[in-house]
Parts: structure tokens; sequence; C-alpha cells
């Protein structure tokens, strides 16, 4: 074989695997968490997906294949009790935590003078508090596996990737509750990233821009609106602000859930051993 086609062969070669890994996904039903359990399952890890809409997360499931690799939880995690209940679980089925993904989110918009309580709070429950929960329930497993491992001279590398957006690094008029939880996730990593160092746990964040999914399409479309706690919330935004969005984008369109969930990747796999406490924006080039 000449030295070219050896290299040919070698750029061929997928750079790792994450096989016998295992990952949790919140808000996996759909969109951009379908996606990014999907790239985990390809990769070979096993993945429990978790969501509130128990229909979609069956169906997710029966999309990404092999069942022996892919458990569903159904829960709000927003309740105080379903991230321990959600962590039990995919201990209990696979065995331990390796990755996790805090994806879960939705947005609930208005001016501030418009913004009720309640809806700030609601805001901050799902993209901050909830995060929160998830990294405390996991802890106590991860506390204690690093230190077998450290303990027997092995380093294994655990990953965690919370979810913010260009709303939470740049703001955004009419989102003063989503920016607001979306900034202080980062808080939360970079804080993370550092308690967690000593665990050989590399603990980074991935905010996106726009993004395909229901809550970036038109006002009007069908599908746009959801339930939740007793709230029919409208989803989606003006066509007019995605033509302005898609102007003002580099790349000149929105992302694909697929190239949202590679940047995801990234930070999952064995190429970020040495990357944590950092903030990748996955936009397009786009910026509030």
């Amino acid at each position: 074989m000449s030295i070219t086609e050896t290299v040919t062969v070698r750029a061929l070669e997928s750079p790792f695997s994450l096989e016998g890994k295992t990952a949790i996904v919140t808000g996996a039903g759909r969109g951009i968490g379908k996606a990014i359990a999907g790239r985990l399952v390809s990769a070979g890890a096993s993945v429990m997906i978790c969501d509130l809409d128990e229909k979609m997360l069956v169906q997710t499931a029966e999309d990404l294949g092999d069942p022996s690799r892919i458990c569903h939880f159904q829960g709000d995690l927003t309740d105080p009790l379903i991230p321990g209940e959600l962590v039990e679980a995919t201990i209990g089925t696979f065995g331990g935590v390796d990755i996790l993904v805090n994806n879960a989110g939705y947005s609930w918009d208005n001016v501030i003078q418009k913004t009720t309580d309640e809806q700030f709070q609601a805001m901050l429950e799902i993209h901050l508090v909830t995060p929160f929960r998830m990294l405390r329930a996991a802890s106590a497993y991860i506390r204690d596996a690093a230190k077998r491992e450290i303990g027997s001279g092995r380093r294994v590398m655990r990953k965690v990737v919370n979810i913010t957006s260009i709303s939470g690094t740049d703001g955004n008029p009419g989102q003063v509750g989503y920016s607001a939880g979306k900034a202080g996730v980062i808080g939360l990593t970079k804080t993370m990233a550092k308690e967690w160092g000593r665990y050989n746990v590399n603990v980074n964040a991935v905010g996106f821009g726009l993004i395909e999914t229901r809550m970036t399409q038109a006002l009007g479309a069908e599908m746009a609106s959801m339930e939740m706690h007793g709230h029919q919330i409208k989803l989606g935004v003006q066509p007019s602000m995605l033509d302005s969005v898609k102007n003002a984008c580099p790349l000149g369109r929105l992302g694909t859930p697929e190239e949202a969930a590679g940047a995801v990747l990234f930070f999952c796999s064995p190429l970020s051993d040495y990357v944590t406490g950092e903030v990748l924006i996955c936009g397009g080039g786009l910026h509030f």
C-alpha cells in the first residue's frame, strides 16, 4: 500500500467510539434532543431518552433502532423528584451514567412588562433549575465511580453538556425569562467544570442560534403550540423575523437538528477530553 493509500484509509476511520458508554438525553422526544440521541446511538452508546411526551418518546425509541441500547423515561423534569428517578432508572437499566445532556426546554416569551412571575419562574425552572437538579442527582454515582477508577490507576472521562442559546450569551428582546435561564446555565456549567474536574468530568455548554424545530417554525403553522402546566403556549416566530435572521446569519439559513447534534457530539466524545468549562456557539455565525 502506498503512502497516499494509507493516508486515505486512515482519514475514513472513525475518530472515536462510544461503545460501552451510557448517556442520558433530556427533551429527546423530538427535534434537537432526538437528533442528539441518534448521534450517540450511532457512535455506539446506550441512551436513556427522557421527555414529557410519552407518545413521542416511544416513536423516537422505535426510530433509533436497537432496543437493547435505547430506553425511554417519561416525566416532567420540573418536578423535583423526577431528575433523581431518571438517574436511578438509567443506572438500573444500563449500570451507570457516562454522558449527561441537559437539553430539555421551551420558550414562553414576552416583553418584561407583560411577563408574569409564573412565566419568568417557568423559564428558570426548565432551563436552569432542572439542569442543576440533574447534576445533583447524578453526583453521588459520578463521584463514587471516579474515586474507584482513580484508586485503581484509571482515568475514565465522563461528559456533561448543558444547552444554552445565543439568547443567553447576547440577550434577545421579548425573551427576558428564556435569556435569563440560558445565561444562568453558563454559570452552572463553568462552576461544575471546576467542581468536577478532579472526578475527570468535562462540563461544557453548546449555545444554539436558530435551529429548525417547532420552536422556530413560522407562527400560524400546524402544531404551533404546546400545553405546559395548564397553559397553552404558542411556539414559533414571526415569518418576518425568520427572514431577517437568515439575512443576518453569515451562512444565510437556519441550522438543522442534525447539525446542532454534531456540536453536542463533540463534547460527548473523547475528542473533548481536555476541554472543559467552555461554551461552543452553534449558530451559523449569527449573533443577536
